[in-house]
């Protein structure tokens, strides 16, 4: 019996480190979008401080039913207007650090789930 190892058909988070992931064998070192249903995408937002209402509404166009927010290197929560438009559609928001966001990613997508991580990168 042959075996083969199974092949993703959505973008997966292969490995990662300080201010920088790998997606696809791409190595990435800046703010990201990552979806279950698209290519990954370079995020408008680079600090946390910067943060702006409209970097979550840009999100509803991936229809997720999930959007995980990678908060940097510590985990830092959004206030809840920041993300209200995502509230208004009934779209689950879970915040946690970048690393744990990624490899939430990589589970939730492998599952067939229509989820989105937006990554924030921190040097």
């Amino acid at each position: 019996m042959k075996l083969h190892a199974d092949q993703p058909n959505t973008s997966t988070v292969q490995a990662h480190g300080p201010g920088w992931i790998t997606v696809n064998g791409q190595r990435i070192a800046h703010s990201v979008v990552l979806s279950s249903t698209a290519e990954p995408k370079a995020w408008a937002c680079q600090r946390f401080e910067e943060l702006q209402p409209s970097h979550f509404e840009q999100l509803l166009a991936l229809q997720p039913e999930l959007v995980l927010f990678g908060s940097g290197n510590t985990l830092r929560f959004p206030h809840p207007a920041l993300h209200a438009s995502l509230m208004a559609q009934r779209v689950g928001l879970e915040t946690m650090d970048t690393l744990a966001a990624c490899r939430t990613y990589n589970i939730l997508a492998q599952e067939g789930r229509r989820v989105v991580a937006v990554l924030l990168m921190e040097g």
